[in-house]
């Protein structure tokens, strides 16, 4: 069960040079032209990218391999933020540090939150883990405002002690690292008329993402993993037969939660910022998205729809009605304004509008997300040949 197939292996080598080569993925199309505006690879967008899906995995391990549908997941990654920001202002700017408080934080977190919601499943489950998600909010919207600073945020200071690093007293603020590479710098390939970026935060961001998307390879190969998609196929008939599935669940809830921890530890590390609209019900409901978009129970699905979602957040949004003028421009002034009027509505603020419009067609012709999607233009191409159980399939969760 921990031998991992061909297909296995190819996917993970998809994953790790994908990863390592996004600057030059995300950036298609030369700087100046109409089409830059759908340029991705930029250090920022980059980060999310990679953040996202550690999150999206994560809870995958919960949702897609057991079962259960949790609405407050992004407590866990506000946990993960303050406790990396609360490590930056008490011990160093170091990374790694804040990084470990956040998992193990994030971790007693959902063991706590686990022990209580998982006397309970299906839609129960669910409400009491918005509960806890909501109560998390509120708590640091404004009862512990002096460990969360309220509405302002957690941010780091000049008066800040940083044990290690001796404070700063005065100047500029310190800016997060890794051993003396700064989260910041940024290495800049001009190749022609492109501009390739590239991000130490980035990278740093990347690498954890394929050592998570590792981990979870292994989880879902192992028996462990074996045990969660019982639970999930029938959970009763399991307990009939005199095995506790309860110690089970509750590991992929704290597995999953300190998954959600690291993201928001390494949200942290590329913004020392920390704020309670981390942890609303908006934001859970933006993760359980990222992994039915992508394909619910398979190893990659998830990735993938964090990386859709974060697209069309960053670039739908910041198309307006100038950049559609300049698109049109060759038209007669009446079609032109015409055809402005109606994409108005789906770019920009309306982005939103394309992007549920997009999920309904994937809801209803691709049900096992956007790897459904892959496998069947794999199959159409005749690549799954006789592969047999080598070849992933969006229909077993096994992927």
């Amino acid at each position: 069960m921990n031998t991992f197939s061909k297909a296995d292996k190819n996917t993970l080598l998809f994953v790790i040079i994908i990863t390592m080569l996004a600057p030059f993925i995300l950036n298609p199309f030369p700087e100046g032209s109409a089409m830059a505006q759908f340029n991705a690879g930029y250090p920022d967008l980059m980060q999310r990218f990679a953040i996202f899906g550690i999150l999206a995995v994560g809870f995958n391990i919960l949702f897609g391999l057991t079962g259960y549908l949790s609405f407050g997941h992004a407590a866990f990654l506000g946990v993960g933020s303050y406790s990396a920001v609360w490590m930056f202002k008490l011990l160093s700017m170091n990374i790694i540090p804040a990084l470990i408080l956040s998992v193990i934080i994030a971790g007693v977190f959902a063991l706590v939150i686990g022990f209580i919601s998982l006397r309970r499943s299906g839609i129960y489950f669910s409400i009491l883990t918005l509960a806890f998600a909501q109560m998390s909010f509120s708590l640091a919207y404004s009862v512990l405002t002096p460990i969360t600073n309220g509405e302002t945020g957690l941010q780091i200071t000049l008066n800040d002690p940083r044990i290690l690093d001796g404070g700063t007293g005065a100047g500029n603020l310190p800016v997060t690292g890794l051993f003396g590479m700064e989260m910041r710098n940024t290495f800049t390939l001009d190749v022609g008329a492109w501009a390739f970026q590239f991000n130490v935060g980035y990278y740093v961001c990347a690498i954890f993402l394929i050592l998570a998307f590792y981990l979870s390879m292994r989880i879902f190969r192992s028996p462990f993993g074996l045990m969660l998609r019982a639970i999930k196929t029938n959970q009763t008939r399991l307990n009939y037969t005199g095995l506790n599935s309860r110690p089970y669940t509750l590991a992929a809830f704290v597995i999953s939660g300190m998954y959600a921890g690291l993201a928001g530890g390494l949200m942290a590390s590329m913004d020392p910022l920390a704020g309670a609209e981390r942890m609303q019900w908006t934001a859970s409901g933006e993760i359980v998205l990222m992994t039915i978009l992508g394909g619910a129970g398979t190893l990659l699905g998830p990735v993938l729809g964090a990386g859709f979602i974060k697209y069309f957040e960053n670039i739908f949004s910041k198309i307006n009605d100038n950049v559609l003028h300049t698109w049109f421009s060759f038209m007669p002034d009446g079609l032109e304004n015409a055809i402005v009027w109606v994409l108005h509505f789906f770019v920009g603020k309306g982005w939103h509008l394309t992007l549920g419009m997009l999920f309904m067609l994937v809801v209803i012709f691709l049900p096992g997300g956007l790897m459904e999607g892959a496998d069947r233009i794999r199959a159409r191409f005749g690549r799954n040949k006789g592969d047999g159980d080598d070849t992933p399939n969006a229909t077993t969760p096994a992927e």
